[in-house]
């Protein structure tokens, strides 16, 4: 029971944390446990420690197949507990308020806070400002953020609702990003400054499930949990970016508050600041400002002393030295004081490139405290007051850094760049680990499952999967046991040799053998030797000695594994018995049956078989050179440094069947509208569509609010793409998108620029499957690469595709509506207008210059309804009013000479446009819009 308490407590910690130093430290604690369990059950004396270590570790090793078992099975479930939110196990140290001198403490911390991955290269080092918590609230001791958890209260709520961020103007390229944030105990993500859009959370150690993301209109990012284990997020930024412009004036009061009665000589040094300046913009009286630290002997200390009530006032004209925050803050209050919008920001800045994996490592000795100042014409703008004291602290990453420890002393003395090449190399095997655990969430455990041909769709199937399989296991183990053959112990063993070699010299040992019994029939053989008989007698005696004297197996200088291990190494030294020549022909006879059964006697001949063609297997790209240069060409576009394009790309087989229907078709002198949308518009799609429509009518509806897309547009689109899921398509994704990157028809009309089309596809199919979780060789999809209920292509899918269910992932193919909300969101960002139609009937103008000139745009819409009506085409009734572009689109019907009708002819909308972002034909855009009415046409009238 003792150990059973010992295991369990031992184990529990995993519950909140599975970091590499937890695991490892766990890894040893149960190698301990089990050497103690080997001493404390050993029958005969005490084995040396490191026996009994050696015994644990064989333990361990045995059971290593369950606990891989037990990672791989164990269902992903949210915690059953929750993990307490001031827990001090891994808290940044950042917290949602600031009192001057509280982020000076950071700087004794020398802990890991985040790693960050740059896939396109890594900005400036002066540029890498980790955005936190923004605190605009002060109350002349602390500093509190507007929004958040940690909100100040007893604000007015008018000026709490009027805040707003403004409109954001990117500027420049975009810098992707991947963060790995280690556990906080508080809520908010850290962000590259320039992050507009909503980061994706694509790992967590407690499961996705239920996390959500919230914005503030002041740039900050939190969660609805608090970070209690490691996080992991993807963003972009853009580094040169303005946001805040059109910020009303209601907006930024909060910005110019000060509490009354605190500060009074930075107040009175303001005023008189811009009485000198002669009323100047804001943007001089913040230059003088900044000017006056630069030039006015301050300094950057982690040790400023104690401030006082009024710190602005101390730092600006008592003590003249300070950290970041102290700094911030006094540059804010001064900045409020001569009314200019300003606020406190705080996260980290700057970090070191670890040579090994390339991430950058930030510590939370990079914690950091800023300004941010509105400027009419210029918005919020970054200010770092730091920056004018100490221009290394940004520039060149030069921190203020504590004594070293006692190990870390001694490593530097030694060798000074031993310490950071030790401590570079520890964080990357964090990182990896972090990778490793990360990535193995529900999504992929299902997956994985799958590819064994073993259907799960969630944490229930998974559980009965890991039932059977320990069930089997404990078979398979009873098995073992009732069949194996009872194998002696080593003393058994050394005893059996010995009594095996005298046998074969034809001295058998009376049963039951015993090494008394041996000696006797040993010394009962006269014409020994004495020397033989002598040396047997000592071994067997050391040997009975060993088993069955007290005395000799308590000695310390002969315990019983050594002597053990002693006596077997004596027994290939002692004398060879004389062999007697009777024994030696009784053996030869069988000697010559073993070496004619090693050799072998002649085979019957084998049957002669009818030659049989098997299908050859699809050729690889492993060895090609060119797959392996394009595998390399997306590991550096992505930063990718353990090779997952060049390990997958080397499993893609060529898929020959691809080359066939990626050809398009022979040109045909007309075409059919009618015998088209005959396809699509017919009873059993129609009927289909009515039963997608009642089962989804809910994601229907909202995506329809929040998209403005009508829900029998929607359901139009994925009846003509898959039939509502019946035709997801059967083709191994990894296999069809490097065929038609590496191998495109040369004889495609536009060969070179579809095959780099499919490169760039290839990479983005591979970056979903990375950022998913799941293997790539498990996708399926069309022979072109689309996949899911709506055919996304890989690049649509990262860049449209939504989670609309709220369960955390985004699963086109299994969840309607995720693929729902996608589809609104694609048709939404091509330009679909709420309730604009996507076409009117029209009547063209006769054949001649009119109609070519009307039809020459083809889908663009082009002309304005008075420009349709002046070349001749008579518009329907209600279109009437319409104020956009319009374009003319004419439907062929069949060859007029073999029965063809005349064409069909619509006005379409940019809606109609938008329509043929998805798929460029007008005759795809029509057979949606009739598909769609048919099945809501259907559903009303049932």
């Amino acid at each position: 029971m003792v150990f059973f308490l010992g295991f369990f407590t031992l184990l529990a910690p995993l519950l909140q944390s599975q970091s590499l130093p937890m695991a490892l430290g766990i890894a040893v604690a149960v190698w301990g446990l089990l050497t103690a369990l080997v001493l404390a059950h050993r029958p005969n004396g005490t084995p040396p420690l490191r026996q009994a270590a050696a015994t644990a570790g064989a333990l361990m090793a045995v059971g290593a197949p369950i606990m891989a078992l037990l990672f791989a099975l164990f269902p992903r479930l949210p915690p059953l507990w929750g993990i307490p939110t001031d827990s001090p196990l891994g808290r940044s140290g950042l917290s949602g308020q600031m009192q001057v001198g509280d982020v000076a403490r950071l700087a004794l911390d020398d802990r890991v806070a985040l790693r960050v991955a740059f896939p396109a290269g890594a900005p400036p080092r002066d540029a890498l400002y980790f955005r936190g918590p923004v605190l605009r609230v002060f109350d002349g001791r602390r500093w509190r953020p507007l929004h958040g958890p940690d909100a100040a209260t007893g604000l007015p709520a008018a000026l709490v609702q009027a805040d707003t961020r403004g409109a954001f103007e990117p500027g420049g390229a975009a810098v992707p990003y991947r963060v790995t944030l280690e556990p906080t105990s508080r809520p908010w993500l850290l962000t590259l400054e320039g992050t507009a859009d909503t980061p994706v959370v694509t790992g967590a150690s407690a499961g996705l499930e239920d996390l959500r993301l919230q914005p503030s209109p002041d740039g900050q990012w939190w969660l609805n949990r608090p970070i209690t284990d490691v996080l992991r997020y993807e963003a972009q930024a853009h580094p040169a970016h303005r946001v805040g412009l059109d910020t009303p004036r209601l907006a930024l009061q909060v910005d110019r508050e000060l509490p009354p009665g605190y500060n009074p000589r930075t107040l009175a040094w303001a005023q008189a600041l811009r009485r000198d300046l002669g009323e100047p913009a804001p943007r001089v009286l913040m230059d003088a400002l900044l000017r006056h630290l630069r030039e006015g002997g301050y300094r950057y200390t982690l040790e400023p002393g104690v401030y006082g009530r009024d710190t602005a006032d101390e730092f600006w004209f008592d003590r003249r030295a300070g950290f970041c925050e102290h700094i911030a803050s006094a540059f804010v209050i001064a900045l409020r004081a001569l009314d200019i919008p300003a606020r406190v920001v705080t996260g980290y800045q700057g970090g070191e490139r670890n040579p090994l994996d390339g991430l950058w490592t930030v510590r939370q000795s990079d914690a950091h405290a800023w300004a941010e100042v509105w400027l009419p014409g210029e918005g919020w703008v970054r200010v770092d007051p730091t920056a004018y004291v100490a221009p290394d602290r940004t520039a060149a990453g030069e921190r203020l850094r504590p004594p070293p420890g006692v190990w870390a002393a001694a490593i530097v003395r030694v060798d000074p760049a031993l310490w950071s090449r030790l401590r570079a190399a520890w964080d990357a095997a964090n990182q990896r680990w972090n990778d490793w655990i990360l990535n193995y969430g529900a999504t992929r455990q299902v997956e994985w499952l799958r590819r064994l041909g073993i259907q799960a769709s969630g944490w229930q199937d998974v559980a009965r999967v890991l039932g059977g399989a320990l069930g089997l296991a404990a078979l398979l183990g009873v098995a073992a046991l009732l069949l194996q053959r009872p194998r002696p112990d080593r003393w058994h063993r050394l005893l059996a040799r010995g009594a095996a070699r005298w046998a074969r010299a034809g001295v058998p040992c009376p049963p039951p053998l015993t090494p008394a019994r041996l000696r006797a029939a040993i010394e009962a053989q006269a014409h020994l030797p004495p020397g033989v008989q002598q040396a047997w007698g000592a071994w067997l005696g050391a040997l009975e000695a060993a088993r069955y004297d007290p005395q000799h197996t308590t000695d310390p200088a002969s315990p019983t594994m050594p002597t053990l291990s002693a006596l077997a190494q004596r027994l290939r030294t002692l004398p060879t018995p004389a062999v007697r020549p009777e024994g030696q022909r009784r053996w030869r006879p069988w000697a010559g049956l073993l070496v004619a059964l090693a050799v072998g006697l002649p085979s019957p001949p084998t049957p002669a078989q009818p030659p049989t063609r098997a299908a050859a297997p699809a050729p690889g790209y492993g060895a090609r050179g060119d797959a392996q240069a394009l595998a390399e060409a997306i590991d550096r576009a992505e930063g990718w440094d353990d090779g997952w394009a060049r390990r997958w790309l080397g499993q893609a087989r060529h898929d020959a069947r691809v080359a066939r229907f990626i050809l398009p078709p022979p040109p045909a002198a007309f075409k059919d509208w009618a015998a088209y949308r005959a396809r699509f518009v017919e009873p059993r799609r129609i009927a289909a569509g009515v039963r997608f429509w009642d089962t989804h009518a809910a994601a229907l509806e909202r995506a329809q609010a929040e998209y403005g897309v009508p829900a029998w547009v929607i359901v139009g689109i994925i009846g003509v793409e898959t039939l509502y899921g019946r035709h997801l398509g059967t083709h191994r994704t990894l296999d069809v998108l490097a065929t038609l990157a590496l191998d495109f028809p040369a004889e495609h009309p536009r060969a070179e620029a579809r095959q780099a089309y499919f490169r760039e596809e290839l990479r983005a199919f591979l970056r979903l499957a990375r950022i998913a979780g799941i293997a790539p060789d498990a996708w399926r999809s069309s022979y072109a690469g689309a996949m899911g209920l709506p055919q996304f292509m890989p690049s649509n899918w990262l860049t449209y595709a939504v989670d609309f269910d709220g369960d955390g992932r985004i699963d086109l193919a299994a969840s309607a509506a995720d693929a729902i909300g996608s589809v609104a969101r694609f048709l939404h960002a091509h330009g679909w207008q709420r309730d604009l139609p996507a076409r009117f009937d029209v009547t063209p103008p006769p054949p001649g210059a009119d109609l070519e000139a009307l039809l020459a745009p083809d889908i663009r819409p082009t002309f304005t309804l008075d420009e349709v009506r002046a070349r001749g085409a008579q518009p329907a009734p209600e279109a009437e009013g319409y104020r956009g572009k319009l374009a003319l689109v004419a439907l062929e019907n069949g060859d007029p000479n073999q029965g063809g009708t005349p064409p069909t002819y619509v006005l379409g909308t940019g809606n109609f446009y938008a329509l043929t972002r998805y798929n460029p034909s007008s005759y795809y855009a029509m057979a949606v819009l009739d598909l769609g009415l048919a099945v809501e046409r259907a559903r009303r009238e049932r």
